[in-house]
């Protein structure tokens, strides 16, 4: 879910550097691409992939 999460963070991002519109400093196309790094990494990383760390054991 991460990855499509920066996927979209990164299309935005992407959609203004094309168009040459002008935002805030928190939308700007490089913050926004930091941002879809940083999400991108957490979802490499393993976060949120709804594994728990709650093991059941058959016996």
């Amino acid at each position: 879910m991460l990855g499509f999460v920066a996927a979209v963070l990164f299309a935005i991002a992407f959609i203004i550097n094309a168009t040459d519109t002008s935002v805030d400093a928190v939308f700007a196309p490089m913050s926004l691409m930091l941002l879809g790094l940083a999400v991108l990494a957490l979802h490499v990383a393993g976060v949120g992939t709804g594994w728990g760390s709650r093991s059941r054991s058959r016996r």
